[in-house]
Order: C-alpha cells, then sequence, then structure tokens
C-alpha cells in the first residue's frame, strides 16, 4: 500500500531542470535506434519523437512512406523533439536494418511471430547495440524486415485486438530498453 504524508505539488516545469537541445545532442543516449516501417500517420510518428527524446533514444529511423519533418502534424505530437532526437530517412526498411546490421546492431523487429520473444523474457545486454524496427498501423512489419531481422520482440496482448496502436508500442518497448540499461 502506498501512502502519502502531506500534499503533493505538482512540479512546475522550471523546477524540472530539462536539458536544452544542445545540452541533449552531447548526452549520452541510450544505446537504441528506433525504425518505423511504413508508419503513415504523421501523430504516431510525433509520439515516437517525443516518447525517444524522454529516454535519449539514438536515433529515430523513418522508413517508407513516414513523413519526415519538419511537418506540422509531426510537431502537434512531437512537442519539439523532432528537433532534439537525431532522425534519417531511409527508402525502405530493409535499407535502414542492412546499414544497422553492418554497423553492429543487434535489430529486432517487433512483431507477432512463430518463436518471437516475449517481451517479459527479454534482457538486453548492456555490451550491445540496439534498434527496434515498429511496422504500419495495419500491415505492420514488411516479411522481408522480419526476415532480415536478428529476431522479434513480442508484447503479450489478452485482449480481443491483435495490436496496438505504433507510438504505444513503442513506449513500452522504449521503456523496456531504458529500464534496463540505463534507469
Amino acid at each position: 500500500m502506498i501512502t502519502f504524508a502531506g500534499i503533493m505539488r505538482k512540479i512546475r516545469t522550471i523546477e524540472m531542470k530539462r536539458l536544452t537541445i544542445d545540452e541533449y545532442r552531447e548526452a549520452e543516449k541510450l544505446p537504441l535506434i528506433v525504425v518505423l516501417d511504413d508508419v503513415r500517420s504523421m501523430y504516431n510518428i510525433g509520439s515516437v519523437f517525443r516518447t525517444s527524446d524522454a529516454f535519449r533514444v539514438e536515433a529515430v529511423y523513418l522508413c517508407g512512406i513516414c513523413q519526415t519533418p519538419p511537418s506540422t502534424e509531426i510537431h502537434k505530437t512531437a512537442l519539439g523533439a523532432e528537433e532534439s532526437v537525431s532522425w534519417r530517412y531511409f527508402k525502405t526498411a530493409l535499407e535502414a536494418v542492412e546499414e544497422l546490421k553492418n554497423t553492429g546492431y543487434t535489430v529486432l523487429s517487433v512483431e507477432q511471430v512463430e518463436h518471437s520473444t516475449k517481451l517479459q523474457t527479454f534482457v538486453p545486454q548492456g555490451d550491445r547495440k540496439y534498434a527496434v524496427v515498429l511496422g504500419n498501423e495495419v500491415k505492420g512489419v514488411h516479411q522481408e524486415v522480419v526476415d532480415a531481422s536478428d529476431g522479434c520482440l513480442e508484447i503479450p496482448q489478452l485482449g480481443t485486438k491483435h495490436s496496438m496502436n505504433v507510438s504505444v508500442t513503442a513506449g513500452i518497448i522504449i521503456y523496456k530498453f531504458a529500464e534496463s540499461l540505463i534507469l
């Protein structure tokens, strides 16, 4: 049971002592790159940027039909995180995955596949760099990207739907890495 002594006062923004964009760019990053494979909603893209900023993700890779900053729609949910978080664009997610693997990243697609690793059993290793691929809101991660990945993570679900919103999934996955590696 959690008990509270006294009144709980919300902390004012100025008291939070957040990093400036320049300080953020120089700060140590979570060894994680988030790859978005044909994510169509700019609001979802913006949300991924904002969550990536919160946990100092190394970069966001935008692939295929993903729109790129500057964008009013991305900014509405990113709230400026598209300026702090590094990003790159690739014509396809497969191109991004191939480059990541060639530069020493362990690439994990977040998808429901045979022999997936359930998220609750996955333990990121501190001596590795990771990339996670999140797919299109309807079709998920392209099969050729799944095939090129080193493995797949799956978030177990108990309800009637077979998937969650991509930005919600990103938050869960990014938090798992942050909790294991830096928090």
